[in-house]
């Protein structure tokens, strides 16, 4: 009984896996394979010896990257059951026992592949939903005028309806996708038995010959057909949503087979009909099947782009967890499912960046020259990151983790430097924006550090204050003072204001910091330490997850297990609020310390971000010069 339920949850994982893991790459189908031989920028001509090349280079690149690289070994660099780079970055900064310089090293790879995430995950709607619409021009070019609004129309409504949640929508995601993968699977195996001799593609001689007889066009091809490769990083960064089983049964089970037979199949109709390659996926159908192939086709893309948006948003909180990103307003869209958040930020910032990439670029031919560079780059970095793992945490040794880590390694630089070619064609707005994103985080983490070096420097050691306490001459008035700090050698600023401004001190003084460890989620058995510094004060210590939320109202309550009872009605939470006036001439440029102020004056507010009650919820203000 208990294995039958296992297969059936088992079963149920891999098919919303199918909707959520696999809708970028199982998408590319749309538009990679044209591109290569019918796109605005080097296309390859038409010939039977490059069909069959270009499909060699496909599929080895499929099943060397994706199907080795990331579903074979990267899904088991998992930190605690999550994945992706972030989670990566965590995973080898608390395995790292080396100097502080390679520690800064990691971190500002990790922080540099989170942002080109975001670049590639701009254009993913753009492209993808753009292509699918193109789809009526093969019914008759009259609708081409229309193609452009009908995209802009489908990319605000997806967007508009981001606040209402996936949990219902979620529910569609798998079926379709099941259908959108048996679509690709018939519509290219009809093809390949008219020209089965396209098979021999299998054959990595052929890709080899290709590069052989035309290097500088195969090094072009190389970058338009690593098309096929985008969304594998959501592979990983999944992970944490459907565990490595299931992700792994999809792939092998259902959307390998299907991408490859439908790559095949459109490689088979270009051998018969070179004309074909001006759309080869759209006219795989019969005439009859183009109207319900348009339209899956768009279900199937905003499918995909939902699964990259939701990505942006967990990428967004796991970047404030870990002290990254300034707070911002996250809304949970589910009672069931904690993964399922909405920032109102982060989606206005993506719809009006995307509407900027349609109306510029205006078809997906001219979006593919920009797409990939970004990913590329993150996925250089995963390999990297992979290769630490497999050394402290897999215990390979360095001749085994440099054999294989070396020779991906080498594969995905081979990407980086084909997509290169693509800056000057529009490659270099997904590396312009992930180095805007770059820019906020990196500022955003110097900054809080300057901050707290310029706050500490004007502290009162805790010792001190506890032993002047009673010399003080406060009065002492009921109730729980709750101050939340990020030090809990030295008294909070809030307490000094209190004490200086209205000489009074609460019976009960509680110093609260919260830390987030570089683990998805802390067990509630090890959520709070508790340490009593005298009759009158505490000092707590919380503990959370980076893909946890900090509740500390209720994480408070956990303090009665080790002798701290604390009643929520009798107790204040006092909160220190700076305003910041930048200098030149600090260590950090003014520039930045402008930035770093705007970014910081327009942050959510602490009471929010730790769900304090707001009727009692006191802030203190003062005063950084930075």
């Amino acid at each position: 009984m208990n294995e039958e339920r296992s297969k059936g949850r088992l079963a149920a994982l891999s098919l919303a896996a199918l909707g959520v893991v696999y809708g970028d790459i199982g998408t590319s189908p749309l538009y990679a394979f044209k591109e290569v031989f019918a796109g605005a920028h080097h296309p390859v001509p038409v010939t039977p010896d490059n069909v069959l090349g270009v499909l060699s280079m496909i599929f080895w690149a499929v099943m060397i990257v994706v199907s080795l690289k990331y579903v074979v070994l990267i899904l088991r660099a998992d930190n605690r059951g999550e994945g992706g780079i972030m989670a990566l970055m965590a995973l080898v900064l608390a395995r790292q026992e080396s100097s502080g310089g390679n520690k800064t090293t990691v971190m500002l790879l990790g922080l540099f592949g989170a942002a080109l995430f975001y670049g590639d995950g701009v254009i993913t709607p753009a492209i993808s939903v753009l292509s699918a619409v193109e789809g009526i021009e093969v019914v008759t070019p009259a609708f081409k005028p229309y193609v452009i609004p009908i995209t802009l129309a489908i990319l605000v409504t997806l967007f508009a309806v981001q606040k209402r949640g996936t949990a219902q929508v979620g529910a569609f995601f798998g079926p379709v996708m099941i259908l959108w993968f048996a679509t690709l699977a018939v519509l290219g195996a009809l093809k390949i038995s008219e020209e089965p001799g396209v098979l021999l593609a299998i054959w990595p001689g052929y890709g080899l010959s290709f590069f052989l007889a035309h290097p500088l066009m195969g090094f072009f091809a190389l970058g338009t057909a690593f098309l096929t490769l985008t969304g594998a990083e959501a592979l990983y960064a999944d992970m944490g949503h459907f565990g490595r089983t299931p992700i792994r049964l999809a792939w092998f089970g259902l959307v390998l087979p299907a991408l490859m037979v439908n790559y095949f199949g459109q490689g088979a109709l270009v051998l018969r009909n070179a004309q074909a390659i001006q759309n080869p996926f759209y006219l795989l159908a019969p005439g009859w099947g183009l109207i319900p192939l348009v339209v899956l086709s768009t279900m199937a893309t905003v499918i995909a782009s939902q699964a990259v948006i939701s990505g942006a948003y967990s990428m967004t909180r796991q970047a404030m967890q870990l002290g990254y990103s300034p707070r911002m307003e996250v809304q949970h869209t589910s009672s069931r499912e904690m993964g399922q958040i909405y920032l109102p930020a982060i989606n206005w910032t993506l719809l009006v960046s995307i509407i900027i990439l349609v109306l510029n670029f205006q078809s997906s031919s001219n979006l593919a020259a920009a797409y990939g560079i970004a990913v590329t780059g993150t996925m250089v970095i995963t390999t990297l990151f992979a290769y630490l793992v497999a050394r402290s945490e897999w215990q390979w040794g360095v001749l085994k983790a440099s054999a294989v880590f070396g020779g991906l390694m080498a594969v995905d630089l081979t990407f980086l430097a084909a997509n290169m070619l693509k800056i000057h064609d529009g490659g270099w707005f997904p590396l312009l924006f992930g180095l805007a994103v770059f820019t906020l985080l990196t500022t955003w983490k110097r900054g809080r550090l300057l901050l707290g070096n310029r706050l500490d420097s004007g502290a009162m050691p805790l010792a001190n204050f506890v032993a002047s306490i009673n010399q003080l001459g406060a009065a002492v008035v009921p109730r729980t003072a709750v101050f939340m700090t990020t030090r809990l050698d030295q008294v909070p600023h809030a307490l000094l204001h209190n004490l200086k401004h209205n000489m009074v001190v609460h019976e009960r003084v509680v110093l609260a910091t919260v830390s987030v460890l570089p683990i998805p989620r802390v067990p509630d058995s090890q959520r709070v330490v508790v340490e009593q510094v005298s009759r009158q004060i505490y000092k707590v210590r919380l503990f959370f997850g980076f893909m946890e939320e900090p509740d500390v109202p209720a994480t408070l309550e956990w303090c009665a297990e080790q002798g701290l009872q604390l009643n929520p009605m009798e107790t204040s939470f006092f909160l220190g609020r700076e305003t910041l006036l930048p200098k030149i001439g600090s260590e950090m440029a003014f520039w930045r310390g402008k930035l770093f102020v705007a970014m910081f004056r327009n942050s959510g507010s602490a009471a929010g971000y730790f769900k304090l009650p707001p009727n009692q919820v006191v802030e203190l203000g003062t005063q950084v010069v930075l």
